[in-house]
């Protein structure tokens, strides 16, 4: 009998193929992507010059440094911030149950942006490196805000009151970066966090990142099976005797990894981690294994063209990637609040 629930995660999975397509297509689709994306700018770039500051690199010509200093970094940040915040938000989902979660929903990366703030103001001189470092702090700061005070609450948690108080303690904490921004003169460089783009990375941004987010994906795809039986509840991933509590902190640990790297290249972008899960789970089905690393691919997919499209809709100025995913995201997170309001 054991046996068949152990099985359940998996028995109402899409066929393999399905995510086999999905993952090999979407990762064409971000080869070519990445092309374009490097083209694009001020001054577009045929792509023989593209081509040949990928693979011919000149010092002393302009445009291939532009490309390699520029335009690559942005293009390589965006999949990877994509890729890491729809990876944390299907942890996320997976751990809590909770269609609504996801990192800008629960307080996660408004943490981020809060320590970073602090940082900022307090440690005018720190080192990128550091800024990372407060990033992952303020993630593990954020939630553990939310979840404690949903905790606390009469009745215990449902999706709508995590949803609630996730909002509650991001306008928190973004009311507080504000009034740290005014009363330290740093409001420039605090509404960078609070955009959120990629127009500003930096080649050494991506090399102090890349590993933290590349132990998150790793990490994630180890648990993924272990996410798939503990969605299926509490009682039963127990009955099964999987060791909820440390997977419940392994997963923690992937998601402040993640979106605390995630924020540190990128500050404050929503809703990635909340559209993409569910947008996999209906293509491809229930298991986790196969969830993580298609929402990787989708949502670095889903971010490198929203950046594509914040060049072009005004162009010569630039729409800030945070202002395209929440055209997408918000209507979406008021129809799963919707649905889900019966929860309260």
């Amino acid at each position: 009998m054991n046996t068949n629930v152990e099985k359940e995660p998996f028995q109402n999975n899409k066929h393999p193929y399905i995510s086999m397509i999905i993952i090999i297509s979407g990762i064409a689709l971000l080869i070519l992507s990445v092309f374009l994306s490097i083209n694009l700018g001020a001054t577009n770039q045929s792509a023989q010059i593209v081509w040949d500051a990928l693979f011919h690199f000149d010092k002393e010509n302009s445009s291939h440094v532009i490309i390699r200093e520029l335009r690559l970094p942005r293009a390589i940040a965006a999949i990877f911030v994509g890729a890491a915040l729809a990876i944390s938000g299907a942890i996320m989902q997976g751990m809590t149950r909770n269609p609504l979660a996801s990192p800008s929903i629960m307080g996660v990366t408004a943490g981020s942006s809060f320590l970073i703030a602090i940082a900022l103001a307090v440690v005018p001189s720190v080192t990128y490196l550091g800024l990372m470092m407060f990033s992952f702090v303020g993630a593990g700061l954020g939630a553990a805000l939310v979840f404690g005070i949903t905790a606390m609450a009469k009745g215990g948690m449902t999706t709508v009151k995590l949803a609630l108080t996730g909002s509650a303690i991001t306008s928190l904490l973004s009311s507080l970066s504000t009034a740290i921004g005014i009363k330290f003169n740093v409001s420039k460089d605090i509404s960078y966090w609070y955009a959120g783009g990629v127009s500003s990375v930096q080649p050494q941004h991506i090399m102090f990142a890349l590993p933290f987010i590349i132990a998150g994906i790793i990490l994630a795809l180890v648990l993924s099976r272990s996410i798939s039986v503990l969605s299926l509840g509490e009682e039963i991933a127990r009955g099964l005797g999987q060791r909820t509590g440390v997977i419940r902190f392994l997963g923690t640990i992937a998601v402040l990894l993640l979106t605390g790297a995630a924020v540190s290249i990128a500050g404050m972008i929503g809703f990635v981690g909340l559209v993409i899960p569910h947008i996999t789970r209906f293509i491809v089905g229930v298991d986790y294994r196969w969830i993580i690393p298609c929402s990787a691919v989708l949502g670095g997919l889903l971010l490198i063209v929203a950046d594509m499209i914040g060049r072009m809709i005004n162009a010569p100025f630039e729409t800030p990637v945070g202002a395209i995913t929440a055209i997408i995201g918000v209507p979406f997170f008021l129809y799963l609040a919707r649905k889900e309001g019966r929860g309260l």
